[in-house]
């Protein structure tokens, strides 16, 4: 395979080691990675309406979907969830304390997470870099190091629009010598690396190859029903979008169409003939539809002939023998004031976001009460919201996982170790939840004195602590070693005084 633009982390031999663990199905498309066959990805094989094309254009359908005044307010919703905004802290932080690595190395990876969050500006860009994550649906950043010095780690993180940028997988060629005779089965080998093209990836572009390690790519885990595209959150809501405002255009035609009340003349021609009958219908028509019209423009006052539309008088001729010539009003339309299907669509559209219907309701009280009053629709919006931060975090693992690598401080097998130990903290609304575990410290400890009195006769005090007060083997101990601690000091022995 030529080389790839970018770098590549570990040597070139251990590259072509074979692997000792294989399989005869090829890896999963999991990231909506586009296979390719030996011809390369400017081979025939190449389907000319395919993935790439269509996921272009799907994430400017994505965009332009969050331009809409109520995908906009949803998506804000989500957002705002997601990303909670603190003058001193950042809107994320990692957790170590699951890690079972020296504490040099610990600290190391705080500062190295921290130099990370710097380059992204997350602190006063999260809201930009979650919301291009969340509306397209991926996620690509070129990370720039010092091809000279590799040990200095990432110097730069640079963002790539996702329409111009495609991971691809190819099938290694195979040689004539790795063919066994017998006819046993040889495991396919894959080559994985990123297709870049300015003018957007597809069959008939010519892009750059890169190196995988030198894109860091997070996606919404979403895949369309082959596993071949990769899809956005709001893929869900285009057909309620779609209907709600066609729903919307109907609504003001009809009104345009109704609203104005329109006079009906009819106009008696006696026995006129036909053509002077017309001729005179024409002469009423012409002498009450002449309007003055003022100019603001130039001043002027101008007679102005309006051509008769449905959205004016009706004109009839009458004849002979009939009644006379009658003017009467054809009433408006009676329900122009309904918006109930309107408001149908707009909650399904919401429903299809993921966003608590009564979130729709400008006029709806908010409440930071007791934890019972939320809704299930709330309940809901927080999980989802939990699941979104989790998913958004391989963004920093990647990034994370090549600055450990560049700098030396963990190798390949020690991140595989450590990966799935890694935890991030996101900012938290505070008042409702410092509400939430004041109320349940508060039903646990009135639990608690309610079995006081039957611990050591029914009930054992490990087994109160676990059950009753909900804490773990670690908490036990560590709460153990910090009562006897402040028995040793003297801390805590003077409580009585503070009361």
């Amino acid at each position: 395979m030529a080389q790839l633009f970018g770098f590549t982390i570990g040597k070139a031999k251990e590259e072509e080691q074979k692997p000792t663990v294989q399989s005869f199905a090829p890896p999963p498309a999991e990231d909506g990675v586009l296979n390719v066959s030996d011809g390369g990805f400017y081979g025939t094989s190449i389907d000319q309406d395919g993935d790439a094309k269509n996921e272009t254009a799907l994430v400017t359908r994505y965009r332009t979907m969050a331009q809409q005044p109520e995908c906009e307010r949803a998506i804000d919703d989500v957002i705002n969830e997601a990303i909670v905004f603190d003058s001193d802290e950042p809107p994320v932080s990692i957790v170590l304390d699951n890690v079972e690595m020296p504490e040099q190395i610990r600290d190391a990876i705080r500062e190295e997470f921290d130099q990370m969050i710097g380059m992204l500006h997350f602190k006063t860009k999260a809201y930009d870099i979650f919301r291009n994550w969340y509306v397209d649906g991926r996620l690509y950043y070129h990370l720039m190091i010092d091809t000279a010095n590799p040990r200095t780690g990432i110097q730069e993180i640079r963002f790539i629009d996702p329409r111009k940028i495609k991971k691809v997988r190819s099938e290694k060629k195979r040689s004539q010598s790795n063919v066994q005779p017998n006819g046993q089965f040889i495991p396919k080998e894959y080559n994985e690396y990123f297709i870049y093209s300015e003018k957007g990836v597809s069959a008939g572009n010519q892009g750059v190859k890169i190196a995988p390690d030198s894109v860091a790519y997070c996606h919404s885990g979403i895949l369309d029903e082959n596993n071949k595209m990769v899809r956005s959150h709001l893929h869900k809501a285009i057909k309620p979008m779609n209907q709600l405002r066609m729903l919307e255009d109907a609504t003001v035609i009809y009104r345009l169409a109704r609203a104005p009340e329109r006079r009906i003349f009819y106009i008696d021609v006696g026995n006129l003939p036909k053509a002077k009958a017309e001729q005179y219908l024409r002469d009423m028509m012409a002498k009450h539809k002449n309007k003055l019209v003022y100019d603001a423009s130039t001043g002027d006052v101008k007679d102005d002939r309006k051509f008769m539309t449905m959205l004016e008088d009706y004109w009839l001729p009458r004849r002979e023998g009939g009644r006379s010539t009658e003017i009467t009003t054809l009433p408006a339309g009676q329900n122009l004031g309904e918006l109930d299907d309107v408001q149908y669509f707009r909650r399904k559209l919401y429903e299809a976001l993921n966003v608590p219907t009564a979130r729709l309701e400008s006029d709806a009280s908010f409440n930071l009460g007791r934890a019972s009053e939320i809704t299930r629709d709330e309940l809901k919006f927080s999980k989802f919201i939990t699941r979104l931060r989790i998913r958004f975090t391989d963004l920093f693992n990647t990034i994370l996982e090549k600055q450990l690598l560049l700098k030396g401080i963990i190798t390949k097998v020690e991140w595989k170790e450590i990966k799935n130990q890694l935890s991030y903290n996101f900012q938290q609304d505070n008042h409702f939840t410092e509400l939430k575990s004041a109320e349940i410290m508060r039903e646990r400890l009135g639990l608690l004195s309610e079995i006081d009195a039957y611990v050591g006769k029914y009930y054992s005090v490990e087994w109160v602590r676990k059950n009753v007060l909900q804490q773990t083997e670690e908490e036990i101990e560590e709460v153990d070693l910090q009562i006897e601690s402040e028995k040793e000091t003297g801390e805590g022995e003077d409580d009585d005084e503070f009361v």
